[in-house]
């Protein structure tokens, strides 16, 4: 019998990678068990891409969120095409949680980062906009880059579908995750809605992704595309699914946004459909669904993720 590990990130605890291998680990103390992590644009998407695929990892210095310098990384994938994930030169992750100021961060680091990798002519852009500490429509990175994203085909490997605007829009929805109280919402929507240039775009699903940069990406021409799918279909999900008896995702919080456009829902989907059984596991567990709630200290989240899948291969063999 085999079982597939498939987590996506636990942010800030476990990555992508290391999660699966928690979980194979424990898979492995019943049944015959194999790694394919998965992403949806957020954090660990690209080395979700490298796992798979292979490709060469290469790095190139641009300005963070708030102008320091920092050393990116980005994949170089054996077909030509350059995964960027916006993230690794604004992403929350770099900023303390003082120093969170969503009116001052901005993106043009990751303008600085694209035209390193253009310079080296990919055959196409796959770019993540998960996990940004800006809201600023992609203005600073558009600053920088120009016209010249349009030499290349461009998809947007968005984590959400939200649009630009709006009480489902970037400001209103994700400004507070990134340190936004209630009238800094209200600047951020203002500025947000003050650029022309994306209002032809300001509703596709996605616009409001990465703090607008989605918007701002299809208004150079770039294709917004639902992250989990993409990334899924690029990694060969549903070949690997259907010659596994279990599948096991998750992530560090299980909500109802999990169901709707993240990795783990959509794995939970393309289970359904292959007619695979699937297991779904949170750090934390909330509004209702339906899961496997870890402890949620995030000290124990690699002996709890390893004893959770022990206990679904159990599982597994006792049905058999």
């Amino acid at each position: 019998m085999l079982a597939l590990a498939s987590p996506a990130s636990l942010k800030g605890v476990l990555g992508p990678l290391d999660a699966a291998r928690h979980l194979a680990n424990g898979l492995r103390r019943h049944v015959e068990a194999e790694e394919l992590p998965v992403a949806d644009g957020g954090e660990g998407t690209a080395d979700v891409l490298h796992a798979a695929l292979g490709g060469e990892w290469r790095s190139a210095r641009a300005a963070d969120p708030l102008g320091r310098p920092v050393e990116a990384r980005w994949l170089a994938l054996p077909d030509g095409r350059a995964v960027v994930e916006s993230a690794q030169v604004v992403g929350l992750p770099l900023l303390s949680e003082d120093e969170l100021d969503p009116l001052r961060a901005t993106s043009y680091g990751l303008g600085e980062l694209l035209l390193r990798v253009l310079d080296t002519r990919p055959r196409s852009l796959l770019v993540g906009v998960g996990g940004t500490a800006t809201v600023d429509g992609g203005v600073g990175m558009r600053e920088v880059v120009g016209e010249r994203l349009r030499e290349v085909p461009v998809r947007v490997v968005c984590d959400v579908r939200n649009p630009l605007l709006g009480e489902r829009g970037a400001a209103r929805v994700f400004g507070p995750q990134k340190g936004a109280g209630p009238g800094v919402v209200d600047e951020l929507e203002a500025r947000l809605a003050s650029l022309a240039e994306l209002e032809p775009v300001r509703d596709q699903p996605g616009a409001g992704a990465g703090g607008g940069l989605g918007a701002a990406f299809a208004a150079l021409g770039g294709e917004l595309c639902e992250g989990a799918g993409l990334v899924l279909d690029t990694i060969g999900f549903d070949d690997r699914a259907r010659a596994a008896a279990l599948v096991v995702t998750g992530e560090g919080a299980v909500d109802a946004t999990t169901l709707e456009g993240k990795a783990p829902g959509a794995v939970v989907r393309r289970c359904e459909r292959l007619g695979v059984r699937c297991e779904l596991f949170g750090g934390l567990v909330r509004d209702g669904v339906e899961a496997h709630a870890l402890s949620g200290d995030r000290r124990r989240a690699a002996a709890d993720v390893e004893e959770l899948g022990e206990r679904l291969a159990l599982s597994l063999v006792e049905r058999a």
